[in-house]
């Protein structure tokens, strides 16, 4: 019995050493790879959050999951650019509401497509033949990360899958 436990503890460090090592590694590689387009990693991430649309205040903050004071500070640099606006939110006229201009549009197409590029490059490593499996295995593991961060944080991590990719029971379509 020992050895399973233990064999499950080694699998268990394995894996989280592995995933430390990925978000350190795709975290390094964004930051290279937005200031190339002139923005941090924070400013990308709240231009690829209101591609869909715009957004309250409040709901792009939990959706990015920043505090309101770094929100803020991201959002005045992105208006000075002329890549955001701010407004009311037609619903509740005391919440505001921010969406991303033409040229927040355009800038938000710009780092979705380096983001391709990226992505591309990492594939056409991986060994021959393997692609597909490399990505449901990712599928799987997200899946199963969302399952287990239910108990703690109920639905905080809905807004990073992709509804055309999962279910809302947390399934992959195939």
């Amino acid at each position: 019995m020992n050895e399973t436990v233990s064999f499950q503890d080694s699998q268990a460090q394995r894996l989280r050493e592995a995933i430390r090592a990925l978000v350190r590694r795709f975290s390094l590689a964004e930051r290279a790879d937005m200031s190339c387009c002139g923005m941090t990693v924070a400013q990308a991430a709240t231009l690829e959050a209101l591609s869909d649309g715009g957004l309250r205040l409040s709901d792009l903050g939990k959706r990015l999951g920043i505090a309101p004071s770094t929100l803020t500070r991201n959002l005045a640099r992105l208006e000075e650019r002329g890549l955001i606006r701010k407004g009311p939110d037609p619903i509740d006229g005391r919440a505001q509401r921010v969406a991303l201009t033409d040229s927040g549009c355009d800038a938000a197409g710009g780092v979705r497509r380096q983001e391709e590029v990226f992505a591309r490059s990492v594939l056409d490593r991986l060994p021959q033949g393997s692609t597909s499996d490399a990505l449901t295995t990712l599928e799987n593991l997200l899946i199963a990360v969302r399952h287990a961060s239910e108990a703690c944080c109920p639905g905080a991590y809905d807004h990073l899958f992709s509804s055309s990719q999962f279910s809302a029971t947390g399934g992959h379509h195939e």
